[in-house]
């Protein structure tokens, strides 16, 4: 089977339902960019097994209480983040298929238990990190950096699927998720500093200079 069909070379491209739309429509835009959300996922995801093995090298080897600990929490945070991109998944093709068309039944329509599982997610992640009291830039770790890419990049895609739903009706789930999935990027990306044992890049505000007289 050919990866390509030549049928999107005039720009345009099929919704899952059969009707076509330009490339540029703002359909394309919102689930396109949650596609690239979840390719922000997969890059956090491997950066997390970089980090894990690197800590396993420095540590020699050795099985301590400290390693075995360590690993634990790469691995559960890993298996969070696999479950988020299949959300992300199931969200990208629900936006891709207008409601009122034949093939929703097919399609695993995001709802109100998936919200609340990412809110629990974020609650759970949420106790074991510090207060926040200053804005945090994205860095500290590779890791972090790409949660907070993902961060990012859903933000944008609430914005299109918030322009979408001016024109079209969109499933009633759709924003809140994206909305909660913001909040939980951000949560991940402190988490994985933690994790990492690694401080988190505080904004320091640039002081207005004073006019010279």
């Amino acid at each position: 089977m050919k990866i390509y069909t030549r049928t999107g070379d005039d720009g345009s491209t099929a919704l899952f339902g059969g009707s076509r739309v330009g490339k540029d429509d703002v359909r394309v835009e919102a689930y396109g960019t949650v596609d690239e959300a979840n390719s922000a996922l997969g890059l956090a995801r491997a950066e997390l097994a970089a980090e894990a093995a690197g800590r396993r090298a420095a540590g020699g080897g050795a099985v301590t209480d400290a390693t075995i600990a360590a690993a634990a929490g790469f691995a559960a945070l890993d298996a969070d983040l696999a479950a988020i991109q299949s959300l992300l998944f199931d969200l990208g093709a629900d936006l891709a298929t207008p409601l009122g068309t034949k093939t929703r039944s097919f399609v695993r329509a995001v709802d109100a238990e998936d919200v609340a599982r990412v809110e629990e997610m974020i609650d759970h992640y949420t106790a074991e990190l510090p207060a926040l009291t200053h804005f945090i830039l994205p860095g500290g770790t590779a890791a972090s950096a790409a949660l907070q890419l993902a961060r990012a990049i859903i933000r944008r895609a609430e914005r299109g699927a918030v322009m979408l739903a001016r024109g079209e009706e969109v499933g009633d789930h759709v924003l809140p998720l994206l909305n909660r999935l913001s909040d939980l990027f951000f949560t991940l990306a402190r988490v994985a500093c933690r994790r990492a044992s690694v401080g988190e890049v505080v904004w320091e505000a640039r002081r207005p200079e004073r006019p010279r007289r």
